[in-house]
């Protein structure tokens, strides 16, 4: 790889909003918020607003469609059967 050309690739600390949880990886992105993490060191801390601890895909909480498709429901509602 050339150097000088790729952004610096640091580990950082992710934080849910919903439910607080962190956890450490190693990403591009910065931050001026930090976080004093478990193993002794200060890391900067993003905050997102939906991870895999909080999106309801994971969590069981996704609504499932009612059995009616949408296209039947649009065509019965404006009279096109």
């Amino acid at each position: 790889m050339k150097s000088g050309i790729h952004p610096d690739y640091h580990p950082v600390v992710f934080r849910d909003a919903a439910t607080g949880k962190e956890f450490l990886t190693r990403s591009t992105a910065t931050s001026e918020n930090t976080v004093d993490w478990s193993d002794g060191n200060t890391y900067p801390l993003i905050v997102v607003d939906v991870t895999s601890d909080s999106h309801p895909f994971w969590t069981g909480a996704q609504r499932v469609m009612d059995s009616e498709g949408r296209v039947e429901r649009f065509k019965r509602r404006y009279g096109m059967q």
